[in-house]
């Protein structure tokens, strides 16, 4: 797949809404009418500037128009209180994010989510799924808990507190930065967060999935891309991919642009 010049149409500014009874940033990208609107979810430490370019690239393949938006405690949006209850995702998916597709008017949606975010979609379409929902592309998201997903958050605690992790969030979070890190930090390395697990969601899921996984994610195994596939009711396409970690959007962008673009034309 050839690489892509973003259009000015595509190079939007941010905006804000009410969501919740609290401020979110937002960006909205525009497509074709009557395509269903991607609805992008970020990841534990992510945020809308850190999907990149990533949406406006799939929106244009697709001719769909979008949706990126950052979560309460991240980037630009409004800051929140830590440590996080241990059912943040489950609030995100249950109660957040329909009350943004109401605010938003958005109707025909697919959810596209990365991490956390993928969590946040599965917990959504098998828990409150709107009437629009088409589709569920996930990235590296987490079914339950795993040991190697603790290890590697327990490094990341010790790169955030000794290294440069703090200084590289910030230039994305700015005052959000420490609510960013330590509401999933602490979240993920409590140790009833080991019982974590959403696979009572799964056997609800409908729609058809795309699920991408990095062969080298230090996040998961593919033990949660099996899990999904196993259980879930409607049909799954699965993408593992090669010389790729946690973030497949980013570590192999084209692959992902590539599967998602083939996933489309077959919905």
């Amino acid at each position: 797949m050839k690489d892509i010049r973003l259009p000015a149409s595509h190079q939007t500014d941010i905006e804000f809404l009410i969501v919740d009874g609290v401020k979110l940033e937002v960006k909205r990208l525009p497509g074709k009418a009557g395509k269903p609107t991607l609805v992008f979810l970020h990841e534990g430490l992510g945020c809308l500037d850190m999907w990149w370019d990533f949406p406006a690239r799939l929106s244009i393949i697709s001719g769909c128009p979008a949706l990126v938006y950052s979560r309460r405690g991240y980037g630009r949006s409004a800051p929140c209180d830590v440590p996080r209850p241990l059912t943040y995702m489950h609030y995100e998916g249950l109660k957040v994010l329909p009350d943004l597709l109401k605010t938003t008017g958005i109707a025909d949606h697919v959810l596209i989510g990365h991490s956390d975010g993928g969590s946040i979609a599965l917990i959504n379409a098998g828990g409150v799924p709107a009437p629009g929902l088409k589709a569920v592309i996930t990235m590296a998201a987490h079914v339950f808990c795993e040991t190697l997903s603790v290890t590697s958050i327990a490094k990341a605690k010790t790169l955030y507190e000794e290294g440069d992790l703090r200084s590289r969030l910030a230039k994305y979070h700015r005052d959000n930065v420490d609510s960013a890190f330590w509401g999933w930090n602490k979240a993920w390395l409590d140790p009833d967060f080991m019982q974590w697990n959403i696979e009572e969601y799964l056997p609800k899921i409908i729609v058809p999935q795309l699920v991408m996984q990095g062969y080298d994610d230090p996040y998961g195994t593919i033990a949660q891309v099996k899990a999904i596939e196993r259980q879930s009711a409607g049909p799954v396409t699965v993408r593992m991919l090669e010389n790729c970690g946690h973030s497949p959007y980013r570590e192999q962008a084209q692959k992902s642009l590539a599967a998602a673009s083939d996933f489309f034309s077959r919905l």
